[in-house]
């Protein structure tokens, strides 16, 4: 790997070194200056590069780690990731899209409003009956197939939701705009196959590794707003998060 030039300014500022470090390395990774997969210079050599001290090179790299930007292989050394990964962060796939560095869109299979089954409406805390935006996307990055996701939204919350175009909008930011913002989620993960069908729609071959995600999402009032389902790529995307133990009684 190959880092283009680059010079840090402006060191007395309160931004620190590490994180102007963080921001030209994310940057390059963004425009393809640095590939994804791609295996970064060592930490001495990161530090000659830059004229900064090999711990503000470490709390870079920490900052870019955190960020699900890059990752440790051991005595390998650090690569740039070539997988999407979720943070211990409830954002929608747009805004994890986006803060990789990487180009999203989606190809819309359907866009409705219609009634919610029995199931649904209890899930939801709705009549059943109820109306809703049922939304089928393809989600791509860099034009490919990542995930294959339904989001079904309450109606109510979101009049004339069904008139944007979700081929390039997000539907987070359009929820947003009117005040519906996801504050908490129950979340289930599941490992599958691809049949068929998801094969043909993830562009990868019968019997792949693929990853299910279901939840449901909560405004802060703690009425339910979102059912989701999204079946992701195995090879495309990692689920990361932090443990807790508590402690002993």
């Amino acid at each position: 790997m190959v880092l283009k030039s680059a010079v840090i300014t402006d060191l007395t500022s309160s931004d620190h070194r590490f994180r102007q470090v963080a921001r030209i390395i994310a940057s390059q990774i963004a425009n393809g200056e640095i590939a994804r997969g791609s295996r970064l210079m060592s930490e001495r050599d990161l530090g000659k590069h830059f004229n900064v001290s090999r711990d503000t090179i470490r709390r870079a790299l920490l900052e870019l780690q955190e960020r699900g930007l890059i990752e440790a292989e051991g005595a390998r050394g650090w690569f740039v990731t070539s997988a999407l990964g979720e943070p211990n962060a409830l954002m929608g796939f747009t805004e994890m899209a986006r803060a990789r560095g990487l180009r999203p869109c989606s190809k819309v299979l359907t866009a409705e409003i219609r009634a919610a089954t029995l199931d649904e409406a209890e899930r939801l805390g709705i009549a059943p009956g109820a109306k809703l935006f049922d939304l089928e996307r393809v989600r791509l990055l860099d034009d490919v197939p990542v995930a294959h996701e339904r989001s079904r939204i309450v109606a109510d919350l979101a009049p004339q939701i069904d008139r944007n175009n979700f081929e390039t909008a997000s539907l987070y930011d359009e929820l947003r705009k009117i005040g519906v913002v996801a504050h908490s989620a129950d979340y289930v993960l599941q490992a599958t196959s691809a049949d068929a069908r998801e094969a043909e729609i993830l562009d990868v071959p019968t019997g792949a590794p693929l990853l299910i995600a279901s939840a449901t999402a909560h405004m802060q009032s703690g009425k339910a707003m979102e059912l989701s389902h999204s079946i992701f790529r195995g090879d495309r995307y990692r689920f990361r998060t932090t443990l807790f133990r508590s402690a002993w009684k």
